[in-house]
């Protein structure tokens, strides 16, 4: 199995692919976890062809803390990847290969899709995710790329950028995968304690009891509602929970039969930020 770091070398392998048309990519910051495993698992199912990149990328982290902390696991990523197939190509840059001594991001208008949720708590953090996936759809130039869908406003970021930029990819959402007790599947999750982790399953609980109370209440009642479920627990601080139309990501007004919308939300436990979403309708 190639691990190249190079994009001179990147771009010499993947001459060699015999079918060049088909080709996916599954871009990630490593730490891979079953979640991630998925996405993989779809490429190659998908594509004859398969480049999974791990970088993590310094220009989407607003809390340089944040960044310093999440976790390297080359070599582990490097097994997990080696297990579902040899036939995978892998792509480990260095900051320096991406970005040379310009280490900022552009910046796009993803028209308001950037602005809510994680955009109002995250400065320049959709500027820092378009940056690094347009250079790696540039690079690699694939037919299709894999996102997961527990990173939701993300997955409609990219789909915008592959819009506004004109650049010829399928964008392939995949299902978020989950622990046993319901937590969405993180490199984050790492972080927590044993018990900790046990009790976050508190998030999907409440994001489910969300969607049963959508069907016959009104959206700022059960906004209420959550807020009151975080308020008086010590483990746990809310930082936002919202109801949005699925496209546009504008939060819910009045409910329109012909919108499908979503909750999402976004927890910190034990210092560690988890995010969540379900599909409502």
């Amino acid at each position: 199995m190639p691990v190249i770091q190079t994009k001179t070398k990147l771009t010499e392998e993947l001459k060699k692919l015999k079918h060049k048309l088909d080709l996916g990519l599954v871009p990630t910051m490593g730490a891979l976890h079953n979640g991630h495993a998925s996405l993989i698992k779809k490429a190659v199912e998908q594509n004859n062809n398969v480049v999974v990149s791990i970088f993590v990328n310094p220009t989407q982290f607003n809390n340089k803390e944040d960044l310093d902390k999440y976790p390297k696991t080359l070599d582990a990523d490097i097994k997990l990847i080696s297990e579902i197939s040899n036939d995978i190509i892998v792509f480990t840059p260095e900051v320096s290969e991406i970005y040379q001594e310009n280490i900022v991001p552009k910046t796009y208008d993803f028209d308001g899709l950037d602005k809510v949720m994680e955009g109002e708590f995250r400065d320049d953090h959709f500027n820092g995710v378009g940056t690094i996936v347009e250079e790696l759809f540039k690079i690699v130039q694939p037919s299709k790329a894999y996102f997961g869908e527990k990173d939701f406003q993300q997955l409609r970021i990219i789909q915008k950028l592959t819009e506004i930029q004109h650049i010829p990819v399928e964008i392939i959402g995949c299902e978020i995968v989950r622990e046993g007790h319901g937590l969405a599947m993180s490199s984050r999750n790492e972080r927590l304690s044993k018990n900790t982790r046990q009790k976050a399953a508190l998030i999907y609980e409440t994001l489910k009891t969300a969607k049963n109370k959508f069907g016959t209440e009104n959206a700022l009642i059960i906004k209420d509602w959550v807020n009151d479920q975080f308020k008086n627990n010590k483990d746990f601080k809310l930082e936002y929970f919202d109801i949005t139309d699925v496209e546009t990501l504008t939060p819910i007004k009045n409910k329109i039969k012909s919108v499908k919308y979503r909750a999402f939300i976004a927890v910190y436990v034990e210092n560690v930020r988890l995010i969540d979403n379900i599909a409502l309708n």
